[in-house]
């Protein structure tokens, strides 16, 4: 958890999080060919984009790029919607809090884009699909590690099977987490056999993105201080202590 109370009822992050858990129970319920054929039509495919004769080859629809957004809410697995809504439920309150929904929703989703073309270009390749909102959920810490670097994050790690908990101010905790995805994916590039598991670049350019990104969707704060203009007409009328 974190330390940042949120001002405001987070409402996108509340249904992109439902979105995705009944997407999930919806892939549970379903045959492991029948998911796998979901997989491969909804989720991110490199070389159905780099190689278009091939994709057309062997099924693929022509010219349809919906993949590129439905693959952001179809989760791998009970570990990887966990740990992704469970990552968006403790930094996303507080960056939709700054933005706005409707900005947030851009925000999220465009984030997402950006990851998807940085796994593009870096397993061009690759026959493997590649789903979740990982890489979305990387623009998302990056815009928290901008507007809250002072913040304090509860972190628990297991000392021989016993919890133990300590706090780390966020700056740390996202900076660390950063330059694990990135030597990750710099050593999944040095393996030319690499070509599916975890999508490490999606999460570099997801979290690069909203960095770059979070201050064109911020809102303006006003003053804490109100101007005498926005008391009320009633208030010119009386006394003016300062």
């Amino acid at each position: 958890m974190d330390s940042i109370p949120s001002r405001s009822v987070p409402v996108v992050t509340r249904a992109l999080i439902l979105i995705n858990v009944v997407v999930f129970f919806f892939e549970l319920a379903l045959p492991q060919e029948a998911l796998e054929q979901v997989f491969y039509l909804f989720g991110i495919v490199p070389a159905r984009f780099e190689h278009p004769d091939w994709a057309a080859r062997v099924g693929f629809p022509v010219n349809d790029y919906w993949p590129l957004l439905t693959h952001q809410f179809l989760p791998g697995g009970w570990l990887h919607i966990i740990g992704n809504m469970w990552t968006l439920w403790i930094f996303g309150d507080n960056v939709e809090d700054r933005m706005g929904p409707l900005r947030f929703t851009v925000f999220y989703l465009t984030c997402g884009l950006a990851a998807t073309v940085t796994h593009l270009m870096t397993q061009p390749e690759s026959t493997v699909p590649t789903v979740g909102a990982s890489g979305a959920i990387a623009g998302v810490l990056g815009a928290y590690l901008l507007l809250f670097p002072t913040a304090r994050l509860v972190v628990l790690f297991p000392v021989l099977f016993l919890p133990f908990f300590f706090e780390l101010p966020a700056v740390l905790y996202l900076g660390a987490w950063f330059l694990i995805q990135l030597f990750s994916g710099t050593m999944a590039l040095a393996s030319p056999a690499h070509v599916g598991g975890i999508a490490w670049w999606a999460h570099v350019g997801g979290f690069t993105a909203g960095l770059l990104l979070c201050p064109l969707f911020v809102r303006r704060r006003r003053a804490l201080r109100m101007q005498p203009d926005e008391y009320g007409i009633e208030w010119t009328w009386q006394p003016r202590r300062w």
